[in-house]
């Protein structure tokens, strides 16, 4: 209790103490040299302490911007300044604007420390951008120019994306600006320069840089509509045509090199499989060319495992809306096709966009049966849950396609020892599977547990018209199972014979009742 008030009190004193020096400076240009403790205060250890001196930083350079205090224009070596023979005013303004700079500075060393320190740091110089924008610290080149800060504004975007320090609650204090269309605009630039700065320069750049950045890249949301009304962050009094910021077209360039900048470095696996996830749906459709994706995604195609299943919506994306070729898609996904594909993370997911891969009445039997074939085989060997899943869609296959009913309407089909199929395959055009027959299917009909043998079953029936709603069983579970099992009410007499016994030694035809008889 003692060290805690005596923390209040000193930051509460500390406070007052700052205040003082505030208004003092503010009063009179004879007392600027208090900046300096006011500026020595953000150095200190107590997080309370610097809070304060982040406050009353705010106040003082904030008053300063808004009375226009600050030296405006290329900024001079201060000590030049001070032994040259310029107005008082001059040395006084560029005097204060280099201890602007050195409290930027300061806040920008400040987003390193935790909350509540960094986050209050992270909104003093957003505030101090509005006011630059507002108030310029440049002269315009001409009348009506777009001003912005932009070294001020990159010292931000550059504090937020670390290479050592995990930064997402900054990052998401920070989402908040980007509805403006300025920051928005000024954040796809500045993180285009660092990307080709930071990864460019260094052969091995750490997790945390590549987790900061695409964190901050995956926050940019565009307009859907051009026709929308700007809202910008710095406030203008007037705005032209002339300003790409206010142009939904210059947005969609913008975003689009920062995406190709950032997918065009070698990402770590954890990185790359967030970017698959979210690409198809947040990143592509607003791509102003959404083919120049196609390197990327064939590239993710090719390295297999989770990043190729991941791919396939993007890359389907892409031939389905933008008419782009890509003859090997069906064959990729067809070499998907594994044992391991029921024990994914991505399993749901990856059987949804099969789905929907499969849903077009327009291709081949073949390959149709190919699949439904080394669903079949694979089904033999997956757990229980999953050939839930499995058979149902095995079915749908049969029911968009008519021709591949021949696989399970073959009464003299092959056999496990004659069946012409080829499981080692990889083209399913050569795979001979519409040769073959679904013997897999009577197999599972004789599975132990009674949910699959009914759901094989079905097949060896007259298929309905309807398709059956797969999405219910995309997330079963084998725990899920087991509690739907326990659930059910059995009957209340369970047989233990097939015929009751009579008697103590059994029926009384048996043979120990014969021979009773008989002694």
């Amino acid at each position: 209790m003692a060290e805690g008030a005596e923390g209040a009190e000193g930051a509460e004193g500390a406070g007052r103490r700052l205040g003082r020096l505030l208004e003092a400076v503010l009063a009179s240009p004879g007392e600027a040299n208090a900046v300096f403790d006011i500026l020595a205060v953000l150095q200190a250890e107590d997080p309370e302490a610097v809070q304060e001196a982040v406050r009353a930083c705010s106040r003082l350079f904030g008053a300063l911007l808004r009375r226009g205090e600050l030296f405006v224009g290329p900024l001079p070596p201060e000590d030049a300044v001070l032994a040259g023979s310029g107005g008082a005013t001059r040395k006084y303004r560029v005097w204060m604007r280099h201890r602007y700079h050195s409290c930027c500075g300061r806040l920008r060393e400040l987003l390193d420390h935790r909350a509540p320190v960094g986050v209050l740091a992270l909104e003093t110089l957003m505030k101090f951008v509005r006011l630059e924008g507002a108030h310029p610290l440049q002269r315009p080149k001409w009348e009506g120019a777009y001003l912005f800060p932009h070294r001020l504004f990159r010292s931000v975007v550059d504090g937020l994306l670390s290479p050592e320090e995990d930064r997402s609650l900054l990052l998401a204090r920070f989402r908040e600006h980007l509805e403006h269309d300025d920051v928005r605009f000024h954040t796809m630039r500045a993180v285009t320069d660092a990307l080709a700065r930071v990864a460019g320069g260094h052969p091995e750049v750490p997790l945390a840089f590549w987790n900061n950045a695409f964190t901050l890249v995956s926050s940019v949301s565009l307009p859907s509509q051009a026709g929308h009304t700007p809202r910008f962050y710095v406030e203008h009094t007037d705005t032209s045509d002339k300003w790409k910021v206010v142009h939904l077209k210059e947005h969609r360039k913008a975003f689009q090199l920062m995406w190709l900048t950032f997918l065009r470095h070698k990402l770590p696996l954890s990185v790359c499989k967030k970017v698959l996830v979210i690409l198809h749906d947040t990143v592509l459709p607003h791509l102003a060319q959404p083919s120049l994706m196609l390197d990327f995604l064939t590239g993710a195609c090719d390295s297999g495992g989770a990043i190729s299943l991941l791919a396939l919506n993007g890359l389907f994306i892409l031939i389905h809306k933008h008419n782009l070729e890509y003859p090997d898609f069906y064959r990729k996904l067809y070499g998907l096709l594994d044992p391991s594909i029921f024990h994914v993370k991505y399993r749901a997911r990856f059987f949804h966009l099969a789905d929907l891969f499969l849903s077009s009445s327009h291709l081949p039997a073949y390959l149709v049966a190919a699949f439904a074939k080394r669903l079949s085989r694979l089904a033999l060997t997956a757990p229980p849950e999953a050939q839930l899943l499995v058979l149902p869609f095995i079915c749908n296959l049969l029911r968009r396609h008519p021709a591949c009913r021949a696989l399970v309407h073959r009464p003299d089909g092959p056999e496990l020892d004659s069946d012409p199929y080829n499981p080692l395959e990889e083209d399913p055009a050569h795979s001979r599977a519409l040769e073959s027959s679904l013997w897999e299917l009577q197999a599972l009909q004789r599975h132990y547990h009674p949910e699959v043998s009914k759901a094989a079953s079905v097949v060896s029936q007259a298929l309905s018209t309807a398709e059956v709603h797969v999405a219910p069983l995309l997330e079963l579970t084998a725990f899920e199972m087991f509690e739907r099992d326990l659930e059910k009410k059995g009957p209340e007499q369970v047989p233990l014979e097939f015929l009751p016994a009579q008697g103590l030694l059994g029926r009384q035809d048996s043979l120990c009742a014969q021979l009773f008889t008989l002694s």
